[in-house]
């Protein structure tokens, strides 16, 4: 009788409870230490946490950096560059900042190039250059109107052969339109939610915080309000003129991410520099919009008065 050899494997699965305390960092590390956890963490979405649970994580971060050798790659959005270190000074030189919100002209080529590379077309220079000059620096409204130069091009997936060529008798201008009129009913919801604030009050700032922000330009929204000019806009029509006080105005500057995210407005629009005090657009398709739209038309939807040039200002 012929004999075979069997050779059996089997698989055995053992788990075992472990105490933690979540809110505690030392029990996190320890965990993560016993299952060998080497991957890097990432926080996506950072900034709609309550600044409160921001500050908190802020200060657990110090014991993650001493006490173990795992590394956060914490995704945010705001102007202010250290953040993190403003809410806990002991994180300074143990936390890297890197700005990804600033994109110039060059670098948003470089995205049309790379982008064209993988697909094998080629973008008109006509279309490419227009988009450049009107995308508000951009990045994401320089890849929706490139995929929409695509797909009016029929391309959908890499081209085989010579390169296609795309973007031909496609204007720009109204591709970035379309791209941003889309968005029409958020930012319009935006400032009405933004304008009635946490809830019913006397002086009503937020609400005249959006009149600060429609009597700037467009060139003064792109590149930050500061909170004088700010001030100087509110007081010149607020029922208590130059009796009001800076800290009123601040107040609600310090708050606006908290009233953002109270009022779902996603991605956010306004973020507060408390460092270099100015206010800034951080979504850049707010700001294409707001120069297609009749200011006077908002401000009255807004029960709001007549905005005062900028000179006056």
């Amino acid at each position: 009788m012929p004999v075979t050899n069997q050779n059996t494997s089997t698989e055995k699965e053992t788990l075992k409870p472990i105490e933690l305390d979540p809110n505690d960092p030392n029990d996190i590390i320890r965990a993560l230490e016993e299952i060998k956890f080497k991957r890097y963490i990432v926080l996506e979405d950072f900034h709609y946490l309550p600044d409160e649970s921001q500050r908190n994580f802020s200060f657990s971060l110090k014991t993650f950096h001493e006490n173990s050798k795992l590394t956060f790659i914490i995704v945010g959005v705001w102007r202010e560059e250290n953040r993190l270190i403003g809410f806990n000074g002991d994180l300074t030189d143990r936390v890297s900042s890197v700005d990804v919100d600033t994109w110039t002209r060059d670098s948003l080529a470089e995205v049309i190039d790379a982008g064209a590379a993988l697909l094998n077309v080629v973008v008109d220079e006509g279309f490419r250059e227009g988009l450049l000059s009107r995308c508000f620096d951009s990045v994401h409204i320089v890849q929706e109107a490139c995929r929409r130069a695509c797909r009016a091009s029929s391309v959908f997936e890499t081209c085989q052969g010579d390169p296609h060529v795309v973007g031909v008798d496609i204007d720009p201008a109204q591709v970035v339109g379309q791209v941003v009129s889309e968005q029409a009913g958020r930012y319009r919801g935006f400032l009405m939610g933004f304008a009635d604030g946490f809830q019913e009050t006397d002086l009503e700032m937020p609400k005249w915080v959006v009149y600060a922000i429609l009597c700037s330009s467009v060139e003064q929204l792109e590149k930050g309000i500061r909170l004088r000019r700010i001030a100087s806009l509110i007081k010149s029509k607020h029922p208590k003129g130059k009796d009001l006080n800076n800290g009123n105005i601040t107040q609600i500057l310090n708050s606006a991410a908290s009233l953002q995210n109270k009022k779902g407005t996603r991605p956010l629009v306004l973020d507060y520099d408390t460092a270099n005090t100015s206010l800034h657009v951080v979504d850049k398709g707010f700001l294409i919009w707001l120069s297609t739209q009749d200011r006077a038309e908002l401000l009255d939807d807004l029960s709001l008065p007549e905005a005062i040039e900028p000179d006056h200002a």
